[in-house]
């Protein structure tokens, strides 16, 4: 049987890791979808294969161009998007502190990410007739700083307060038509933690199926998945003068 697809949306970061996974999600769900990413050979293939994915735009986030990007993929798509899901992360164990990766994580995670879901939220204010949603992967590692991941723990703490200060602002404005959602899974089986030892490590295809799920019921925070929010939940009972003395590697 044919699939109908009624709703749009535009995921960035879509070529690996959670955003491959919760693009095909989508599409699998009858969603219309775009991607986008920096590796245009995976990005042309989803298309090609992967009914539902119907466009591409080959987009870095740390380029100041990528909001035209963001703008040419939406014109591809009709002009009209239901939702933004932005999955572009990286992260690195980092023990050593070497500045390049300290400051690349930033630029992706913190800058990166602002520039997007700030365009976003603008493009969204300016069609009030959309319902639209944004959705951004922030991660279990903000509700603590770690140790041996400085800037990855600090850059996904900056998302978590960034789309909490978008909600209050869009209370401020009276914005009735933008809902925004974070998403905070645990460890999950990707390139971005490849070869290491982390605990609990979840099923990337599974993750984005609780991630999809979370979406259609319009919740606004949601940690992937039951095991991570009882670890959260213990975490934040933790006091600092003990948690930076735990040797979290």
């Amino acid at each position: 049987m044919e699939k109908s697809f009624s709703r749009t949306v535009v995921v960035m970061g879509a070529t690996s890791g959670i955003g491959f996974e919760v693009a095909k999600t989508l599409a699998w769900r009858g969603w219309r979808v775009g991607v986008a990413g920096r590796r245009e050979d995976v990005l042309a293939k989803m298309v090609a294969e992967i009914d539902g994915i119907v466009v591409y735009e080959v987009i870095d986030v740390t380029t100041s161009g990528s909001t035209d990007g963001l703008h040419r993929l939406i014109r591809k798509l009709g002009g009209r998007i239901d939702m933004y899901f932005h999955s572009s992360g990286i992260g690195y164990y980092n023990i050593e502190l070497e500045a390049g990766k300290e400051l690349k994580t930033i630029e992706t995670n913190c800058l990166g990410m602002a520039r997007l879901v700030g365009e976003i939220f603008r493009y969204f204010e300016s069609n009030a007739d959309i319902d639209g949603r944004i959705a951004v992967i922030s991660s279990i590692a903000g509700t603590k700083g770690l140790g041996a991941a400085p800037a990855y723990s600090a850059s996904k703490r900056f998302a978590s307060h960034y789309l909490e200060s978008l909600c209050q602002l869009a209370s401020i404005k009276g914005i009735r038509n933008i809902h925004i959602s974070d998403i905070r899974p645990g460890f999950v089986k990707t390139p971005l933690i490849e070869g290491s030892r982390f605990p609990m490590q979840l099923d990337a295809e599974k993750v984005a199926a609780d991630i999809v799920d979370a979406l259609e019921r319009r919740k606004s925070v949601v940690t992937i998945n039951w095991l991570y929010r009882i670890l959260v939940f213990f975490w934040q009972m933790i006091p600092r003068r003990i948690w930076i003395k735990m040797r979290i590697k």
